[in-house]
């Protein structure tokens, strides 16, 4: 005999988890296309985007602030595939770019 096992909806007040990608990337035109389109290509929501140059703009540093799914190793790995892809490293939902950006947004 089996048992059917239903998960609890998630009530709506509680918000998913995130996480934050940081890329360092080459920084020449195209480069956001490519990132942003693997991302498209697989249905794959970004919730923050950020980007500022860095090493006298050489190379740029963006931060994807996403939710926690189990395609998002796939994902990083794929990423890091990329030619123009440098680095990237995961980091923490509460990262301090996209809390900073949040009070600038909300404050009045």
């Amino acid at each position: 005999m089996s048992t059917l096992v239903l998960e609890e909806p998630v009530p709506s007040s509680v918000s998913p988890s995130h996480t934050v990608l940081e890329l360092t990337v080459q920084n020449h035109p195209g480069v956001m296309s490519h990132i942003c389109g693997l991302f498209a290509r697989r249905a794959f929501n970004v919730d923050g985007i950020l980007c500022m140059p860095v090493n006298g703009g050489r190379t740029s540093r963006i931060w994807l602030r996403v939710r926690e799914d189990r395609r998002l190793e796939q994902l990083v790995r794929q990423m890091e595939k990329l030619a123009d892809v440098l680095d990237v490293r995961r980091q923490d939902a509460e990262h301090e770019v996209f809390l900073r950006l949040e009070r600038f947004f909300t404050s009045d």
